[in-house]
């Protein structure tokens, strides 16, 4: 039985980050910065709530029989409970015979073009462990994209206009960013995991190590861009973080409505109204994450799924090159707008470095598609096909239009010689043998 290490890391990271935010907001307390101290803890209690809700949904603990489990939650210990709860099925497993048993089937990767179908019997216990493991996965998604992210923002923030960095907020920063870094790559290992139900997946270290660089690079730089524009131009950057939010938002949204799907009701246990703010939760959710980074797993709500299985290149390419424009127009309004703060930085250079570290992220994004994803081999084609694809797509719609343009007016034919071919060879006469001359008319 797999050892449940990223319940341990979950919980640590949730444990370590509301810590050291009580510790600065009574720092913030007693320097008198209320706004700061508002901040700080709406950042941290709002993402701690949502955690234990997402972990009572779960586990469908309100029609369960445990008073004692609800309340822990209610006084934010959910996860606590729930790690003590893992490490105890994890270690009673195995020593007492398990009358009930599950049988799964997955497929192989196939290896020379062969697949083979596997049975595996799965205990009860490993079934818990299972429940619990998807559980928290979410939950650290949310903890990292709803709470972590805003909060590494707010503290950087905080950091510049002051001019100074203590211990505490940056030992607070590293854990947000990590916390970040984190959820994501449980993003990109649950959207496998969806995507390839049938299979049996082993995702390698290299793996991990490349998803991990690429989502460190391209969320330390989003976080960067977004903190240097809203130290200039403070009225500004709200609506740019309210564009990204509701046009993430209502993508899924629109997508549906196209399809002409009735309403979804995937979730059958709940009525029409709590499938609709569990639908809206999700794409708050879903543009809270393409705010900072690429949200591996894409939202169908007419799926019953509701996520799309599908791989779509032409999307992924699309979301990287706005977003790399964005950045570049947001430093380049904070390089005409900036302050006597930063009279001590090389402005430049401190561009070209951001924007380096986002391509290193998109670098480290290809390599894992093309080498290290488990589930490569079941791709219609390659990362590197599919950008050039999209690429042509993109970049030579112009060059297509005016290739067409020759050809048009090749076509287009003037009023004498509107005849047909076979109407000009019946009017004139047939003279096949250039040796014999057609009579003239007396």
């Amino acid at each position: 039985m797999k050892f449940p290490g990223s319940v341990l890391v979950s919980v640590f990271l949730f444990v370590a980050e509301n810590a050291f935010a009580l510790y600065l907001s009574s720092i913030y307390s007693l320097a008198g910065d209320s706004i700061w101290l508002t901040l700080t803890l709406l950042f941290s209690l709002l993402p701690c709530v949502l955690v234990q809700l997402t972990l009572i949904f779960v586990h469908r603990d309100l029609k369960r029989d445990r008073p004692l489990v609800l309340l822990l939650h209610l006084l934010q210990l959910g996860p606590l409970i729930r790690c003590v709860e893992v490490f105890c099925i994890y270690f009673q497993a195995g020593r007492v015979e398990e009358p009930y048993v599950s049988i799964t089937k997955k497929r192989q990767i196939p290896k020379n073009g062969l697949t083979e179908e596997i049975e595996k019997e799965v205990g009860r216990s490993e079934g818990k462990l299972f429940t619990h493991r998807s559980a928290f996965s979410r939950a650290s998604v949310i903890q990292a994209f709803l709470g972590s992210a805003p909060q590494l923002t707010l503290q950087l923030y905080i950091s510049i206009l002051q001019q100074s960095i203590t211990i505490g907020r940056s030992t607070f920063m590293a854990l947000s960013l990590l916390s970040i870094v984190y959820g994501a790559l449980r993003c990109n290992i649950l959207a496998i995991k969806i995507k390839y139900d049938d299979y049996e997946i082993h995702v390698k270290p290299a793996a991990y190590l490349c998803i991990f660089l690429w989502r460190s690079f391209e969320i330390a730089t989003r976080v960067g861009v977004l903190v240097l524009f809203s130290s200039v131009l403070r009225i500004w950057v709200l609506p740019v973080v309210l564009l990204n939010l509701f046009g993430f938002f209502f993508y899924p949204w629109i997508l549906f409505w196209r399809s002409g799907s009735p309403f979804p009701e995937n979730i059958k246990t709940m009525s029409r109204l709590g499938t609709t703010i569990v639908l809206c939760s999700l794409t708050f959710l879903y543009a809270g994450i393409n705010m900072f980074c690429w949200s591996a797993v894409q939202l169908k709500i007419n799926s019953p799924d509701l996520i799309n299985k599908s791989q779509n290149w032409y999307r992924l390419t699309v979301y990287y090159m706005v977003r790399f424009i964005e950045n570049a127009f947001l430093l380049l309004m904070w390089y005409i707008y900036k302050t006597d703060i930063y009279i001590h930085v090389c402005a430049p250079l401190l561009i070209l470095k951001l924007l380096i570290a986002y391509c290193t992220a998109i670098l480290f994004m290809l390599v894992f598609y093309q080498f290290f994803h488990p589930c490569k081999k079941l791709f219609s084609f390659s990362i590197s096909q599919g950008l050039l694809t999209c690429f042509r797509c993109l970049c030579f719609p112009c060059k297509r239009q005016k290739r067409s343009d020759p050809a048009e007016r090749a076509d287009l034919k003037s009023p004498d010689d509107s005849e047909t071919p076979i109407q000009r060879q019946k009017s004139e006469p047939q003279n096949r043998n250039p040796n014999l001359k057609v009579p003239a008319e007396s």
